[in-house]
């Protein structure tokens, strides 16, 4: 009984380990938070279906707490000279057959320092064999966010 407790047990997947679809559905979303980072539009785009839906919630000046435009629309937005990190942790990928969700928490960065946190929702398409993102919703805030 011991003997088949601990196979179990070094069987059991890891929790937090990347399996190798995984890394193949975040693969697009790593490449597509590098363009923000590097301020490139067009590098954007090749990671998206241009006319997928970028969904943002959360109270803003406006007043309005929801926005919504195409990625073409979006990458409007991101350009060299105002470039902005975001960092994902702990996401958490569901696959089956050819679509995919990531949903994580994240932090975003200008000039080094925190401007807001939320959630992401991605959801993912594989086309050709190629995992690329259809949408992106995700919430706002600018305050509890961690300094990490």
């Amino acid at each position: 009984m011991k003997r088949h407790l601990l196979a179990a047990l070094l069987l059991a997947p890891v929790a937090g380990a990347e399996t190798a679809s995984d890394a193949a559905v975040l693969a697009p979303i790593h490449a597509l938070l590098a363009s923000f980072e590097a301020g490139d539009a067009a590098a954007m785009l090749r990671q998206v279906f241009p006319d997928g839906r970028v969904t943002a919630t959360g109270a803003r000046q406006s007043g309005t707490g929801l926005r919504q435009q195409s990625w073409t629309q979006f990458a409007e937005r991101i350009r060299p000279d105002s470039p902005f990190e975001e960092r994902l942790s702990e996401p958490r990928i569901d696959v089956d057959g050819d679509i995919a969700m990531v949903w994580a928490t994240f932090v975003v960065r200008v000039k080094g320092q925190v401007t807001n946190c939320g959630v992401d929702h991605f959801d993912l398409v594989r086309d050709g064999g190629a995992w690329k993102v259809m949408n992106l919703t995700f919430s706002s805030r600018t305050t509890g966010c961690p300094a990490r």
